[in-house]
């Protein structure tokens, strides 16, 4: 039997040029290019790729890209420790120069805010970034920062639901103090259940 593979993307009949995007923090070495299975007597398969690994490139090379991929991948990059608030803004301002339908916004700035998760120090200096920037004054900026709040207050929510849930609360009351519907109050009591 001979198998043989076409890597042509349909329904365009386009060859696919294979590229593997490394987003770890560390190592920062840089990573193989190849992937390749052999036996003593037999290659039996040998698989080459183009290796982008974001740790290795710098994030200031990225600043004028009018991509929304850039505004993202950003957040991986290499940044130094005292860069970080300056970056997150960055990515936000490449992010407010697209347009870009509401989902997409939203899926790109919510990669950003979770890969540049910022301390309450540096929180402070993004802020100062924002202002001085002109940032704070752009509407897209306030929606997608209003975002980030939401989901930051829900989440502080759902820690303190499943607390209550763990001293066996009922869940009626933890619907009422927590402002949490019974339906995600009562999803939070199964996922607790399934780690216990």
């Amino acid at each position: 039997m001979l198998m043989t593979f076409d890597l042509r993307a349909a329904p365009y009949d386009l060859p696919i040029y294979p590229v593997v995007i490394f987003s770890f923090d560390k190592p920062k070495r840089p990573e193989p290019q190849s992937y390749s299975v052999r036996f003593t007597d037999l290659n039996v398969l040998e698989f080459n790729f183009t290796a982008i690994q974001l740790n290795r490139l710098s994030w200031r090379d990225y600043l004028t890209q009018k991509n929304p991929v850039a505004a993202a991948l950003m957040a991986k990059m290499n940044i130094p420790v005292k860069e970080r608030p300056q970056v997150k803004a960055e990515c936000l301002r490449l992010l407010t120069t697209l347009k870009l339908d509401p989902a997409r916004m939203q899926l790109i700035s919510g990669f950003i805010d979770v890969y540049l998760d910022l301390n309450p120090a540096e929180k402070e200096i993004f802020k100062a970034t924002v202002d001085k920037i002109g940032l704070s004054k752009e509407e897209v900026y306030m929606e997608i920062t209003t975002s980030w709040e939401r989901k930051a207050a829900k989440k502080t929510r759902e820690e303190i639901a499943l607390n209550m849930l763990k001293k066996k609360m009922p869940v009626d009351e933890i619907v009422e103090m927590t402002g949490l519907s019974t339906e995600e109050v009562e999803r939070l009591e199964a996922q607790l259940q399934k780690e216990n």
